[in-house]
């Protein structure tokens, strides 16, 4: 039996330089294109931290992506690497269903090391406006007369098991065999922008479960996560998310927290 502790790893020796994007929401191409052609960007690594568009199509439209767009990432010797969002199928995201040459994404509390820096990526996160999701989904397989599907990988708008998950025992085992200097998630701390609730209000009124609840338990899942690396004593000096669609960064104590707007792109250096 496979040790729930193994801590999935990707290595990009020949990588030159390191980025980490906002949300794309199914922009695979423009992504790639943005990378590639835009910028014209060579041996890079690009992170997308979270809400990739995973699960909204058959698992044949994505990798139709990678046969589009192989060799252009091939010619740039480029990589890009997808930390899971709320807005993705989380069973694409265990290092196994979509794996590439050039495309990957990887589990929850997965190690990339590059360019120097270990880098920990972490997704998940709460939908406000899951309740809409769910029932937009139902009505439109009721009007196409679908049953519910039993496959994992089959199309959906909504995932219960969206919300980011406080491993200890995870991160213990890195503890072991890493130090981390950057990290990678969806969500933030409860500490970091955006704190506005603006909003949140409208939708909790109509969500048959507990929406406040869970958006505090979300950010803090986050405050534990960054607990216990700096109880451990991880040399981080910066934190990049997205989720918010905003940018905006501060430093606070001896970590710079980064917000990425959508497709946002910013550089570790």
């Amino acid at each position: 039996m496979k040790n729930p502790n193994d801590i999935f790893t990707l290595q990009f020796p020949e990588a030159k330089n390191i980025i980490v994007s906002g949300d794309i929401h199914g922009d695979f191409n423009l992504l790639v294109n943005k990378l590639c052609v835009q910028y014209e960007m060579k041996d890079t690594v690009l992170i997308v931290a979270g809400d990739c568009g995973f699960g909204f199509e058959q698992k044949g439209y994505y990798e139709n992506i990678v046969r589009r767009n192989n060799k252009r990432m091939n010619n740039a010797n480029n990589w890009i690497v997808f930390v899971r969002g709320n807005h993705d199928n989380p069973e694409y995201f265990d290092g196994k269903v979509f794996n590439h040459k050039r495309f990957v994404a990887v589990p929850d509390y997965s190690i990339l090391k590059a360019c120097g820096h270990t880098i920990l990526c972490i997704g998940g996160a709460i939908s406000i406006d899951r309740q809409y999701r769910k029932d937009s989904w139902i009505r439109q397989q009721s009007i196409q007369h679908k049953h519910q599907s039993t496959d994992p990988l089959d199309r959906n708008v909504y995932w219960i098991n969206e919300a980011p998950v406080y491993n200890a025992d995870k991160l213990n085992a890195i503890n072991e065999r890493f130090a981390i200097d950057t990290v990678i998630t969806h969500t933030a701390p409860s500490f970091c922008e955006l704190q506005s609730k603006n909003g949140l209000a409208t939708w909790a009124a109509n969500d048959e479960g507990k929406l406040m609840a869970d958006v505090e338990e979300e950010r803090q899942a986050m405050d534990d996560i960054h607990e216990h690396l700096l109880y451990n004593n991880h040399p981080i000096s910066h934190w990049y998310y997205g989720h918010f669609h905003q940018s905006w960064h501060s430093a606070i104590g001896e970590i710079l927290f980064k917000m990425l707007d959508i497709m946002e792109f910013y550089e570790i250096r």
